[in-house]
């Protein structure tokens, strides 16, 4: 049996970047914008924000909070109003409200064929700006495991 030539049309939806095609960094940028609203109590909007790959995908999702984010989310959760300094580490309750945002998008999507390395926002929320990023794992077997565990457990 001999192969037809591909068209035109077909090359250049094949060589198309598939990352694209899945609207995961919408989804989850949506998750993350409501729930941060929410938990902070105040508008926070995302605009996607360029990231680099990371050298090695991790075993499962990987946060990069910046510490505006981290005293964004401290001054906030405690009842404070305005933000003032920066705190030295990352509070594990906004790593777990990251995660089950990300574990719920991931988990809603219909067709997860594709997986980009890393996601990147930029948060304004108030008169603060911050920025957050994700690396992801390579694998969506990986991801859909770490996802309904972290279900599981919220």
């Amino acid at each position: 049996m001999q192969l037809l030539e591909l068209t035109p049309a077909e090359i250049a939806f094949l060589a198309a970047p598939a990352a694209a095609s899945d609207g995961l960094r919408e989804r989850v940028g949506g998750k993350l914008a409501a729930t941060l609203s929410a938990r902070l109590r105040l508008p926070v909007q995302l605009a996607a924000h360029p990231v680099d790959a990371p050298a090695a995908a991790p075993a499962a999702p990987h946060w990069l909070p910046d510490a505006a984010l981290a005293t964004l989310w401290l001054t906030r959760r405690l009842g404070g109003r305005r933000v003032m300094g920066a705190t030295p580490f990352v509070p594990p309750t906004l790593i777990q409200t990251l995660d089950a945002a990300l574990a719920e998008s991931w988990l809603d999507a219909k067709a997860q064929a594709t997986l980009s390395s890393a996601f990147a926002w930029r948060i304004t929320a108030a008169s603060t700006q911050a920025t957050l990023a994700v690396q992801l794992p390579h694998h969506t077997i990986d991801m859909t495991r770490w996802a309904r565990e972290v279900i599981r457990h919220a």
